[in-house]
């Protein structure tokens, strides 16, 4: 893994996390105290919302983009499917008030919060004080967050370590996941590794990947008005996918079989700002929108993709609900 360019302004430490893991975990931060943060962020399904497409809020408002994993934040600059907040410990407290998500004053959390003498000492604890704060609550989910990681447990890490083998159907997906794509070619790739290569499993970009030919979410184009930045959204980590279904910011496949259909044969050639990294393999001329890969090749990429599931993320004490 790279060096993570970890926050100067809120070092991490045992009391801060911990702090923020209770914050994570309870559901005081919503307004009817029934939904906390690890309600669509389980640890037992990659810190996703497992097989809802979208999550429901207290009052029973349904969202409109699916929920996204948390492992390895500390790599990530912006935070969102959007791009929208610059930080995790704005990212953190934006769920709160949404009003389709914990419909809560971030105030008055503070006021439940400070009442409360396990906050109070936690506060106290984390910060030298037992003072309440918005900021404060930020910081301390944002601690929290930076040390949900994945990497190194997973039987792709073990096999880069030199410790297991993949087996030959995997060593194949491997070959077509960083392989270029190319139907001249004796040994043609999915071009997979250019918007997901390297140890993250992603180049951390915002992108169009050809779903739709018309847009009905305008992504990161919603949030800095550019008509060049619409239907662009946050390139996700592949770790972990086995976890993380449905997939897409929008939950539409409920299958990796049904995301590399997609790639193979269903890639919209006219999708508005689609990224010129996919245009190369869209053989428009023989009607096939995408990599035209075999049966056998991908099945071979959903068998190295399930190589990237790393266990320990769901079993950590860490990561762990401190309420049970």
């Amino acid at each position: 893994m790279p060096q993570p360019n970890l926050p100067e302004d809120n070092p991490l430490t045992v009391e801060g996390i911990l702090l923020g893991r209770q914050l994570f975990y309870d559901p005081i931060l919503s307004l009817d105290s029934a939904q906390s943060c690890g309600s669509c962020h389980s640890p037992s399904f990659g810190f996703t919302d497992h097989g809802n497409v979208f999550s429901t809020g207290v009052d029973g408002s349904v969202g409109d983009r699916n929920s996204m994993p948390l492992h390895n934040l500390a790599w990530h600059q912006v935070f969102f499917w959007d791009g929208r907040s610059p930080s995790l410990r704005e990212q953190s407290l934006e769920p709160i008030s949404n009003p389709i998500e914990m419909k809560e004053d971030v105030l008055h959390v503070v006021d439940k919060l400070q009442r409360q003498t396990r906050y109070q000492a936690a506060f106290t604890s984390a910060f030298g004080d037992d003072v309440v704060t918005p900021e404060r609550m930020g910081l301390a989910l944002e601690q929290f967050m930076l040390t949900i990681l994945s990497g190194g447990d997973s039987k792709f890490d073990r096999f880069e370590a030199g410790v297991e083998s993949l087996t030959a159907e995997e060593a194949l997906g491997m070959q077509l996941f960083n392989g270029e794509s190319n139907p001249n070619s004796p040994t043609p790739g999915a071009d997979c590794f250019h918007c997901h290569g390297g140890a993250l499993f992603t180049n951390h970009k915002f992108m169009n990947n050809g779903l739709d030919t018309a847009l009905t979410d305008l992504g990161l184009g919603h949030v800095t008005g550019l008509a060049t930045d619409q239907g662009k959204f946050k390139v996700p980590s592949l770790r972990n996918l086995a976890y993380t279904a449905p997939y897409m910011h929008d939950g539409r496949f409920q299958t990796l079989e049904q995301v590399i259909e997609f790639y193979n044969a269903a890639v919209e050639p006219t999708s508005p700002n689609l990224d010129p990294s996919m245009v190369g393999f869209i053989q428009v001329h023989s009607g096939t929108k995408g990599l035209n890969l075999t049966f056998v090749q991908r099945q071979a990429l959903v068998a190295f993709l399930n190589t990237l599931t790393d266990t320990r993320i769901e079993t950590d004490t860490l990561y762990l609900n401190p309420f049970l």
